[in-house]
């Protein structure tokens, strides 16, 4: 469903783009260049920049249907939680205080001890060279 949004999204700016670039500007536009209106034509100069106009105010409406439409396409599966809940429990939602994520270093070989972490007051020694 999303692919389909977004092709029509981006073939809606692709026209947006066009008919902006169409449309007469104080200087003359792309396609506009300064014909009179009584050659004959089926539309005068006004009647076609009144249409381009209309058609420029439609395709933007599209577009911005089409850009929220992604947005809410791209909300739907997130859950309704907020960012902030990804992260870990604090101390008042699990009613104990968080345990720290502390990596601790390998145990020494040749010994079966698990791993602990110095006490606070002991020194600290290097690990011995091999």
């Amino acid at each position: 469903m999303e692919n389909i949004v977004l092709s029509i999204h981006l073939i809606l700016a692709l026209v947006l783009i066009g008919v902006v670039l169409l449309q007469r500007s104080e200087g003359g536009g792309l396609g506009m260049g300064g014909g009179s209106g009584s050659g004959g034509g089926v539309m005068t100069g006004r009647q076609a920049a009144n249409a381009l106009t209309k058609l420029t105010w439609i395709i933007a409406g599209l577009f911005i249907v089409t850009s929220i439409t992604l947005t809410v396409l791209a909300t739907r599966g997130n859950g309704r939680g907020s960012i902030l809940d990804r992260f870990a429990p604090t101390a008042s939602q699990n009613g104990s205080a968080p345990v720290p994520n502390v990596e601790l270093p390998p145990a020494a070989s040749g010994t079966a001890a698990p791993a602990t972490p110095p006490a606070a007051d002991a020194p600290v020694t290097p690990p011995a060279a091999n």
